[in-house]
């Protein structure tokens, strides 16, 4: 960091909710997820993670498909280029806030 402050500034407020920072380390382990595989992975409610999906989709971190097998409807879930842009400089961020780097 240039201005030297503090690296805690640096990081994503959008990425920075546990369920999001969740819903995020999931995806960016996978090319991409069926919505009730991450929702019983991360452990929450179909609705709890529905809301926090969309801060991510309006965040432009997550794409959102919804498709048909056969009759019933499934929901996949995958990162954006931005979203593993995101979370990569998310993770270095903490890398800096554990380990007392300062640069």
């Amino acid at each position: 960091m240039s201005d030297g402050s503090h690296p805690r500034h640096d990081l994503d407020d959008v990425i920075h909710a546990p369920v999001r920072l969740s819903i995020m380390a999931a995806l960016a382990a996978a090319e991409k997820a069926e919505f009730r595989l991450l929702r019983d992975t991360i452990e929450v409610s179909d609705s709890l993670l529905s809301k926090h999906i969309l801060t991510l989709e309006e965040a432009g971190y997550v794409e959102v498909e919804k498709v048909f097998v056969g009759k019933r409807p499934r929901t996949w879930l995958s990162l954006t280029d931005d979203g593993r842009r995101a979370f990569r400089d998310y993770v270095s961020v903490l890398k800096r806030l554990t380990e007392g780097l300062s640069e």
